[in-house]
């Protein structure tokens, strides 16, 4: 299937009638916006499986994996539509003989949403569905890699009853997202890596518009000597690391285990690992699928060699599969150190180092060696020495028990090269609008 990629002009006039269009879509009642992102979620639901094989097909995640993440965005969009009354209605401050004070949420206007490929879903929803119900319209950008579902997203809002020309598609490359650039949009809201968000950030300051960037993460994970069963959080943290192929914007890249259980633990974890199944993401039972970019394999391959030659250990895995696709062998590595890139650059891909440490305090000193701050995660049975650990860990997230998580009532964001800006929860609804004060006096 060939898609024509957009033109100069053509995302010229998409931007054009988002402008024209969004005055009359603020002027409808927040109750009928709730409506019709409530109706896009029923027809989520009800297309998913021809959705999840579309997914599955451009990005080679796991058809299982395809369906989970269509469940989850709806899982999000029911949590946006039921809080969007009441935090993005008009809120009285102070009421008192003669004066109101209170405060109005407007929204920004027309903004731009430029997507990733790892979650299309999930990651879209988690900007266009609450800048929709605050009343803006919207130029969604799919990634290049993701475009077939981006225009599924676009059919079903549009059988969901959004008006015309509120929600756009741009379709392409770089070379189209560098147009959307030029655009005087009203915001921006990027998901992506590092390097592409600074980009962005840099290329848009002068406009003094909001810029929020959602970008990558080198996320740390430590075990400590008093869990209560090793097998199981082997299991869960190592599910933590590979699910999507290790293409999950929050997967455990990382992870420190305290030296009692450190043999114990990675003996767990490898068994974890080698019982799943690699093959065609559309068969049963199939856990790793093919990476979705060709790119990434050199990647992986650079940072096990570099830790090889580092002195590091390949207890399972370590290159590419040699079969059709973008195959890489989930990678365990040992005898690491933060000499390495695998320990310090972001992976993005099924290869995880596991690091032996005394105490808490050299676990917490490793996790604070990045440029990163997305989440960090800790087991223990003690919740407080959870806290007190992830109090030190500058991240947006903290995890006590659990790992590669994200709920919709919970902020979503990161620290330092992780990103600017939130999404999810009330402080996400809140990023699409400008509040105004409201100050009525009577007399």
């Amino acid at each position: 299937m060939e898609i024509e990629e957009d033109t100069k002009a053509v995302v010229g006039e998409k931007f054009r009638l988002l402008q024209d269009i969004q005055p009359a879509w603020q002027k409808v009642p927040l109750e009928e916006r709730i409506k019709i992102l409530q109706k896009f979620s029923v027809l989520l639901k009800q297309n998913s499986e021809e959705l999840s094989h579309t997914l599955t097909s451009e990005v080679g995640k796991p058809l299982q994996q395809s369906r989970n993440e269509i469940n989850g965005a709806i899982g999000r969009i029911k949590w946006l539509t039921e809080n969007a009354v009441r935090f993005l209605s008009d809120e009285t401050m102070k009421l008192e003989e003669g004066l109101e004070e209170k405060i109005s949420y407007e929204p920004l206007g027309v903004i731009c949403n430029i997507s990733a490929w790892n979650y299309p879903y999930l990651v879209g929803v988690n900007v266009f569905v609450p800048a929709l119900l605050a009343g803006n319209s919207v130029m969604y950008k799919p990634s290049e890699y993701a475009t077939l579902t981006g225009i599924e997203i676009e059919k079903l809002l549009q059988q969901s009853g959004l008006p015309e020309n509120v929600f756009q598609l741009a379709v392409g490359g770089r070379e189209v997202g560098e147009l959307l650039l030029e655009l005087p949009f009203d915001g921006y809201f990027f998901t992506g890596s590092y390097k592409t968000g600074k980009y962005i950030y840099d290329k848009v300051a002068t406009k003094m518009v909001p810029c929020q960037c959602e970008l990558g993460g080198k996320d740390p994970l430590y075990v400590a000597n008093d869990v209560a069963d090793i097998k199981s959080v082997a299991a869960a943290t190592a599910d933590g690391a590979f699910y999507n192929n290790g293409q999950s914007c929050c997967s455990v890249e990382r992870i420190y285990v305290h030296e009692k259980i450190y043999d114990d633990y990675v003996e767990a974890f490898t068994k974890e690992v080698k019982s799943w199944k690699i093959g065609m993401p559309t068969d049963n039972g199939i856990y790793f699928g093919p990476l979705s970019r060709k790119e990434q394999l050199e990647v992986l391959q650079e940072q096990v060699n570099d830790a090889l030659q580092k002195g590091a250990t390949v207890i399972t895995g370590g290159k590419r599969i040699d079969t059709r696709g973008y195959y890489f062998e989930p990678t365990i590595l040992t005898n690491v150190s933060h000499k390495m890139s695998v320990m310090k650059d972001e992976s993005f891909g099924p290869v995880i180092g596991i690091m032996k440490v005394k105490n808490d305090e050299e676990a917490i000193k490793l996790m604070q060696d990045t440029e990163y701050g997305l989440t960090a995660s800790v087991y223990t049975s003690d919740k407080q020495r959870a806290e007190n650990i992830l109090r030190q860990i500058n991240a947006g997230s903290g995890y006590w028990n659990c790992c590669d998580r994200v709920s919709a009532a919970l902020p979503w964001s990161g620290r330092k090269h992780s990103g600017i800006g939130v999404t999810l929860s009330h402080a996400g609804l809140r990023a699409f609008v400008k509040p105004k004060a409201w100050h009525l006096r009577s007399r």
